[in-house]
């Protein structure tokens, strides 16, 4: 018993490290280089064979933006576990109605004007971008990119951001930019934001309190195709032949990759104000749904055809 149950905690904490990455969208090379630690020493403990100390469990915790405590913590708070044990006997459409109730009563939906903000959240190859502009162009409001926000405020690139900063860093100069965006464009806007935002709580429920929250989603094919049709091919950015090309191992590993993102942040995005599914559809198609979903906001400047 003594030599099973260290090995079922380090398979739990595994699988958590894991969890925490893929919601994050952070590649086992990214996490080792941001924490120090080596990749062959994360990918042990992800298998749950590492031998793990306090100080290289903190290290990776605190490059996931995360305290050692989100890592190792099992039971909420008592107050929280009350909730929870509730929340457990809701199904699917009354734990829906209960988090429109808990939005409502503690401030999730009460900042002014929020619903002539819209976001749109999801992973790369959704349509955020092209869809984001044209229902932009429709409700006569400006277009912002959120990234590029916070390259602004933070007066450099998203790569030297993450370099200098860390993913902390980054999360600081991504909530100041939310609210200068609220702020500066309190009577509307549209904006797209990059797919790993709901992965963190704070940032999350910041953006939810300011902004009318729309999940833009496709299938995990779809979502590469339109990626790779884009000519962005960071995905497959480890697994490149020495002529550049890129195998079929190479692009089911991607896939693979991106099926298991998809999946951890699914239940995230599922908390945004409306979806949005662009399979199989076109973009005009896309821009109707679109345009349903969201309140209605200032008169429009341009007529779907």
């Amino acid at each position: 018993m003594t030599e099973i149950e260290p090995r079922a905690t380090l398979a739990e904490l595994g699988a958590r490290v894991r969890g925490w990455r893929a919601r994050r969208g952070m590649t086992r090379k990214q996490l080792a280089t941001d924490s120090g630690l080596s990749e062959r020493f994360l990918a042990d403990v992800e298998s749950g064979k590492g031998n793990v100390s306090i100080n290289s469990l903190e290290a990776a915790a605190r490059a996931l933006n995360l305290t050692i405590l989100d890592l190792l913590q099992d039971a909420p708070r008592p107050a929280m576990a009350r909730v929870q044990s509730l929340l457990t006997r809701l199904d699917e459409h009354q734990l829906d109605q209960a988090y429109a109730l808990l939005a409502s009563s503690f401030g999730l939906a009460d900042a002014h004007g929020r619903e002539q903000r819209i976001a749109l959240v999801g992973l790369r190859g959704a349509g955020k971008t092209t869809l984001g502009a044209q229902l932009a162009q429709q409700r006569g409001v400006p277009f912002v990119e959120l990234d590029r926000e916070i390259e602004r405020e933070a007066g450099t690139s998203m790569a030297e951001i993450l370099l200098l900063h860390g993913q902390a860093g980054y999360r600081r100069y991504e909530r100041r930019a939310l609210l200068r965006i609220a702020e500066e464009h309190a009577e509307g806007v549209v904006m797209t934001t990059g797919g790993s935002i709901v992965s963190e709580r704070e940032t999350f429920d910041l953006l939810q309190s300011h902004f009318y929250c729309v999940w833009v989603k496709a299938s995990p094919e779809e979502h590469m195709g339109r990626v790779v049709a884009q000519g962005d091919m960071r995905p497959f950015k480890a697994a490149r032949g020495e002529e550049g090309e890129v195998s079929r191992t190479a692009m089911h590993e991607a896939l693979e990759d991106l099926r298991r993102i998809l999946a951890s942040r699914e239940p995230l995005y599922a908390r945004a104000d409306a979806v949005v599914d662009t399979a199989a559809r076109t973009v005009k198609q896309s821009l109707r749904d679109l345009e349903r979903a969201v309140p209605s906001g200032q008169p429009t400047t341009l007529e779907t055809r």
